[in-house]
């Protein structure tokens, strides 16, 4: 598209700096904290990705839309971010799995972006002054006008976004991963019986509760307020928090939620915004990240063993606030912080980052068979007690 068609958008950031560029997506006002994804593939999982909600992305990789878009890359069932900037955007994708370009995506599903701007100097902006509100409009072209809205809006601390992306109401997800592009076709055969798993959805991706299905569990998701008693009228194998977004400190109906599930001493995995709420369940705080960790290529690990892995998050667990009952068992290798806990005498544990894959690497898929194995090994003491 020439940019003489091109509708003029407004960027203006909460410290008052402005970038004028050009539209793509749906012609409309937004407002939402702007933070930066380093990964050069999987712009449409992380736009569909719940844990983005609230937030508006800038993409790093210097032309976004060159694939398209499909339903099978969803993450949820439509877009979760508030807005996109990119440097460059490719109107005409070339993909055989394309089924629409990313401009008619968004402006499908009411989602706006920019583009045209220099994205290289916006995230090392970020970088240096950390991730802040911002705005994106073709309707408000007046740095000003739009700069009073954005300061005008709440900051991510203290915000329970949770409660605008989980579920509604209880269902069974069956889906595994596709088999054309299944990594790890003996997952789900060296599965013993079928377990089943209660994930409490703060805001699920769908490729999480594919891998659970992968590995043979019957997975029942249920909306993040769901009562103590309604999870455990199902006889769970295990518990499963996914992730989500917003203040894990404000999620205060999930955390009190873990806090009594602890004590049927049931098999726990969390990822992400379940690693929090499960950190904040034994006793330990959080703090919100200067910009947070987004991308595919995050070294995690510990005692000489490294896992390159998929992050998004904009908070972490204060690793000096943890219990002595808990252990660190990753650290993010960028800058030291808490990247996975395990319980030191209960089938529980956690990663901040994203062992499903969708973007990024495969190292982490191992964390599905170890929820597998702590929930056959609890079911098997169980068994030899009665």
């Amino acid at each position: 598209m020439p940019l003489s068609d091109a509708i003029p958008a407004l960027l203006v950031l909460a410290d008052g700096t402005a970038y004028r560029g050009w539209s793509f997506g749906a012609t409309v006002t937004t407002i939402g904290e702007v933070v930066f994804n380093t990964g050069i593939t999987g712009y449409q999982e992380v736009l569909t990705d719940p844990s983005y909600c609230g937030q508006i992305v800038i993409f790093t990789y210097p032309e976004l839309g060159n694939t398209g878009v499909n339903p099978e890359d969803e993450e949820a069932i439509a877009p979760q971010v508030r807005g996109a900037i990119a440097r460059n955007i490719c109107h005409k994708p070339s993909n055989w799995r394309s089924t629409q370009s990313l401009p008619d995506y968004l402006k499908q599903h009411h989602i706006p972006g920019i583009f045209g701007i220099d994205t290289r100097a916006l995230t090392r902006k970020i970088r240096m002054f950390g991730a802040m509100n911002g705005g994106i409009s073709t309707e408000i072209l007046d740095e000003a006008e739009l700069l009073e809205q954005v300061q005008a809006a709440p900051n991510m601390e203290g915000l329970n976004l949770v409660r605008e992306v989980t579920t509604p109401t209880v269902y069974e997800w069956s889906e595994a991963t596709n088999p054309a592009w299944e990594f790890n076709p003996d997952a789900k055969e060296n599965v013993k019986e079928t377990l089943t798993v209660v994930a409490l959805d703060f805001g699920v991706k769908r490729n999480i509760l594919r891998r659970l299905a992968a590995h043979g569990c019957r997975v029942i998701v249920v909306p993040a307020n769901t009562p103590v008693e309604e999870i455990l009228k199902y006889n769970p194998d295990g518990i499963f928090l996914s992730n989500g977004p917003g203040d894990p400190s404000a999620v205060t109906e999930g955390i009190n939620s873990v806090k009594t599930l602890l004590a049927a001493e049931k098999p726990m995995f969390g990822i992400c915004m379940g690693h929090q709420i499960l950190g904040h369940a034994l006793g330990a705080d959080t703090f919100k990240l200067k910009f947070g960790h987004r991308g595919l290529n995050q070294p995690a690990g510990l005692q000489q063993q490294v896992e390159i892995t998929s992050q998004n998050h904009s908070f972490a667990i204060n690793p000096d606030s943890l219990p002595n009952t808990v252990e660190i068992s990753h650290f993010n290798l960028n800058d030291r912080t808490v990247a996975g806990l395990r319980h030191k005498s209960l089938p529980i544990f956690s990663v901040q980052y994203h062992p499903e894959a969708s973007p990024g690497p495969h190292d982490a898929d191992y964390l599905f068979a170890k929820f597998v194995e702590s929930m056959e090994s609890a079911r098997q003491a169980t068994t030899a007690s009665l």
